[in-house]
């Protein structure tokens, strides 16, 4: 147990931080002028001047860096961010069309941005056809890349660039670093899954020992029961227990080297053992598969972008009733924008100012049947209000229970010069474990609005509260961002976040 608690400690300090090779010495021989004949000279400077053009034609230890190496394997687009070509500027998109070797088999019927991604032909588990893609629909026969293990990384380098296949040429789309991290993953980063993963996928750890990394350190963003990120939709959720649970050769590379295109922290750099992610695993084996929240707050934000369906080009039938806010297009499909991110509509925050529109606020829906709800939002009360043909049933009824039992009514808790009362310090423990990691230590690092006129949290969270709140409690569509119910957040906790963001850089 003590032994624990030590591993333990050491890992959460080394949670805020994201040998050098000695060669051995040349065998040489001592020779003292005058006592070697002169055709042993001779040959001895002539072994001298060949053992030294050796020396010279050795190729230099490629250095890189093996963490990254992992993530790029994963989606490589994501992390090389380099020009390599004069249209490549690595904008986060993979290529367009398939991986030249993808018509070489018909197994996996995926298509675009997964056929790019090295996991999807040679597997988490690195085996490709010979592992857990070697049935299913993952399935498409090609090798893996276990082989290469413990290889010399140059091998590795030189299949990236094509040499052994023009197919597997990936120097036009990354930079000569991206493939050296790459290939120092391939021959240094894999791992023999079966120490760790038993025949039925469960875990050779301690679910007792994960348990205390998990909620020192993964907690403040998956939450409690790993339910706080949906990595899918409502129709589909793909929640933490769902990857630890289907695929743990996934999970055990995502802790090891981090999540792409996220501030996920990597194992391997806070010096996690391979036993501890084990037990990490082991524990989050455990967790439900049911979404904890409705996720309708997130619709009520953007509910294209939470049912992936197109974003709306045309103004809402209902907004020509209005002459008073002025924008158009999408913006005037959204929920919030006719009734308020405090939900009162005329009698709230948009009852002036450029958001007024004169709508009516949705606070009474808490008090009002499915049945009613659901006549309301499918156009049979108002057919210039019909959702249902816009959204899949799913969506349109978790909008109706966020509606029912998650809106919060702030009346009480926001002053007139829309200051929250709340424990700031309490606040700040919420925000440096849960936030700090993607909007910065003083709220920064994203910019919501632009150079000339900038938008931080601290200036949402001053201007509107509500909104802040909002987001807070219910997440931000289309991004990695938890929501507070799944954190297990209270209303005071909330608050108290919001009252201490609101004392972070405005501009």
């Amino acid at each position: 147990m003590t032994r624990n608690l030590i591993l333990l400690g050491t890992i959460l300090v080394l949670f805020s931080l994201f040998a050098s090779a000695c060669s051995p010495g040349l065998e040489t021989s001592t020779v003292v002028a005058g006592d070697t004949p002169a055709e042993e000279e001779e040959q001895s400077d002539e072994a001298d001047h060949t053992e030294e053009e050796e020396q010279a034609e050795e190729p230099e230890a490629l250095v890189g860096n093996m963490v990254r190496g992992g993530l790029l394997y994963d989606k490589w687009w994501v992390i090389a961010p380099a020009e390599v070509e004069d249209d490549h500027e690595g904008s986060g998109e993979a290529p367009e069309g398939d991986q030249p070797l993808w018509s070489t088999q018909s197994s996996n019927t995926r298509s675009g941005n997964d056929t790019w991604r090295c996991k999807e032909c040679h597997g988490w588990d690195y085996m490709g056809v010979d592992g857990a893609y070697g049935s299913g629909s993952h399935m498409t026969g090609f090798p893996g890349i276990n082989g290469f293990a413990g290889s010399d990384p140059a091998e590795a380098l030189a299949v990236l660039q094509g040499n052994t296949n023009s197919d597997h040429d990936f120097s036009g789309l990354m930079a000569e670093q991206d493939l050296i991290d790459l290939a120092l993953f391939i021959s240094e980063g894999q791992i023999d899954y079966t120490v760790y993963v038993n025949d039925d996928k469960s875990s050779t750890g301690d679910a007792a020992g994960g348990e205390l990394i998990y909620n020192g350190v993964c907690s403040g963003c998956h939450g409690p029961d790993g339910s706080a990120i949906n990595f899918h939709g409502l129709d589909d959720p793909e929640l933490l227990g769902h990857i630890a649970s289907g695929n743990p050769w996934e999970f055990i590379h995502k802790v090891r080297f981090g999540q792409p295109g996220w501030p996920m922290p990597s194992a391997i750099v806070n010096n996690w053992t391979l036993d501890l992610v084990s037990n990490v695993l082991a524990f989050s084996q455990g967790f439900s598969e049911e979404l904890s929240y409705t996720g309708g707050g997130a619709i009520y934000d953007k509910w294209w972008v939470v049912a992936g369906v197109d974003e709306p080009v045309e103004d809402h039938p209902l907004w020509a009733t209005q002459d008073t806010n002025e924008r158009s297009g999408k913006d005037s499909w959204r929920c919030k924008e006719c009734h308020g991110w405090d939900y009162k509509g005329l009698e709230g925050a948009y009852g002036s100012g450029s958001h007024f529109t004169g709508f009516t606020g949705v606070l009474s829906a808490a008090e009002m049947s499915t049945e009613d709800l659901t006549a309301w939002m499918d156009g049979t009360n108002n057919p210039n209000h019909d959702f249902a043909s816009l959204m899949d049933d799913v969506f349109l009824q978790a909008l109706i229970a966020f509606m029912k039992t998650e809106m919060e009514d702030l009346s009480g808790f926001v002053g007139e010069d829309k200051t929250v009362e709340g424990d700031r310090s309490r606040g700040q423990s919420k925000y440096d474990m849960s936030c700090a990691a993607c909007h910065g230590v003083d709220g920064t690092r994203i910019n919501f609005g632009d150079d000339e006129d900038p938008e931080y949290l601290g200036t949402v969270a001053s201007g509107n509260p509500w909104e802040t709140f909002h987001k807070a409690l219910n997440g931000q569509p289309g991004e990695p961002m938890p929501n507070g119910i799944s954190l297990g957040w209270t209303i005071e906790d909330i608050l108290d976040l919001v009252s201490y963001v609101q004392t972070m850089p405005a501009e």
